[in-house]
């Protein structure tokens, strides 16, 4: 709701991912848990949602943004 509402989300909730062109992370903490859920823009306004998962480190897994990485990658081959 909250990338819905606001236009400038703070860094808190939504941030780039460093090393990978396009990609980003929405965090989210519900009942004491952290979840990422990562994400990608296709034109200006939509927001694709990719893998996600349940975060228990300070460091965000690489085999996660890699995976992440790859759905970006075979969803805009598939536009194509």
């Amino acid at each position: 709701m909250l990338l819905e509402t606001i236009e400038i989300v703070p860094i808190v909730y939504f941030k780039k991912i460093k090393g990978v062109k396009g990609l980003y992370e929405i965090r989210v903490i519900h009942s004491g848990n952290i979840f990422r859920i990562f994400c990608f823009f296709d034109r200006e306004k939509v927001v694709v949602l990719g893998n996600g998962f349940t975060k228990k480190t300070m460091k965000t897994p690489s085999n996660q943004i890699e995976l992440a990485q790859k759905i970006m990658n075979e969803y805009f081959n598939e536009k194509e």
